[in-house]
């Protein structure tokens, strides 16, 4: 007997989780939110999942309720006997917490991986990490997906002469390389140290920009501070137009007013965090075909390969 499929979704990312189950070919299934008068809220499958296997899609930004709705969604689903739970989370958040950067610091996403497993998670699939090895803090299957397999054909399509790919820090550097071997063209590489968490002390440019169209490549952009700094630098130092793809678009607090005020072009993201924005300079691609094929090929037992393009 061949296992039954089906979608929901977590109230954060209902507007995604729609494109997907449209890409599927699956309508979203039934859940309903109770709300206590303090707060506290709990998920209901209103439709039997016995023996299905299931795909919750849901981003962790925060605020943490976000995570909070995820981890009950999955351990309703496991208490209600659904045969595989996959946790589908286009952006994993708190993933900046990988390590110990200083002593006395928590090492937060592997404090999610261990939760999302512990509420019933029995696969997990996500996109740009900000850290490879996240991976490793999972014992359960992670289908990582890249971003570039969105970002790349795009690039192509712009038909950019003397292009240049630049990463706004040295972590970013293997991103960087990656996108520059798919598109055969140069690299540059900003070095830049933090004082405090968003907050830039100093940055300098490693490479050549003169006379360029730069675009730089990063998984995240939170306060715009990073990229605007690049941007604003390269154009200093003689590019002809600098651009920026980043995968996670949290613009928090005034980042789109900083990206207004900037050099850069254009801003290109993808709608792993919904955002309504009506600013011209910010462009959104939608990662919900690329979820949907993987997720597809993943319950037919297909290969995902393709889909790893970096």
């Amino acid at each position: 007997m061949k296992t039954p499929v089906k979608l929901f979704t977590c109230s954060q990312s209902e507007e995604l989780a729609s494109s997907i189950s449209k890409y599927f070919g699956k309508e979203l299934g039934k859940v309903n939110f109770s709300h206590y008068s303090d707060g506290e809220f709990q998920p209901s499958f209103e439709e039997s999942i016995r023996g299905a296997r299931i795909f919750i899609i849901g981003s962790t930004h925060p605020s943490s309720e976000n995570l909070m709705e995820m981890l009950l969604m999955l351990d309703a689903a496991k208490r209600a006997s659904a045969r595989h739970i996959t946790a589908v989370i286009p952006y994993f958040g708190w993933a900046r917490q990988d390590r110990k950067d200083k002593p006395r610091v928590p090492i937060g996403a592997k404090l999610i991986a261990k939760l999302l497993e512990s509420a019933g998670a029995t696969r997990i699939m996500t996109m740009d990490l900000h850290a490879d090895q996240i991976q490793g803090f999972f014992e359960k299957p992670v289908d990582h997906l890249f971003a570039s397999s969105i970002f790349v054909p795009y690039i192509k399509n712009l038909n950019i002469k003397n292009l240049t790919i630049a990463s706004p820090d040295m972590g970013g550097s293997k991103r960087a390389y990656a996108y520059s071997k798919f598109l055969k063209c140069d690299v540059v590489i900003c070095y830049k140290q933090r004082s405090k968490a968003n907050k830039i002390s100093h940055m300098e440019l490693i490479g050549d920009v003169k006379n360029k169209n730069v675009i730089l490549v990063d998984d995240i952009v939170d306060t715009a501070g990073t990229l605007t700094k690049a941007s604003d630098l390269m154009m200093s130092r003689g590019a002809l137009s600098v651009q920026a793809i980043c995968t996670h678009a949290l613009l928090s607090g005034d980042a789109e007013k900083k990206i207004d005020n900037s050099s850069l072009k254009e801003l290109v993201v993808t709608d792993s965090i919904p955002r309504k924005t009506e600013n011209k300079k910010i462009n959104i691609l939608s990662c919900a075909e690329l979820f949907a094929e993987v997720m597809y090929n993943v319950h037919h037992n297909k290969s995902i390969s393709t889909k790893y393009l970096m």
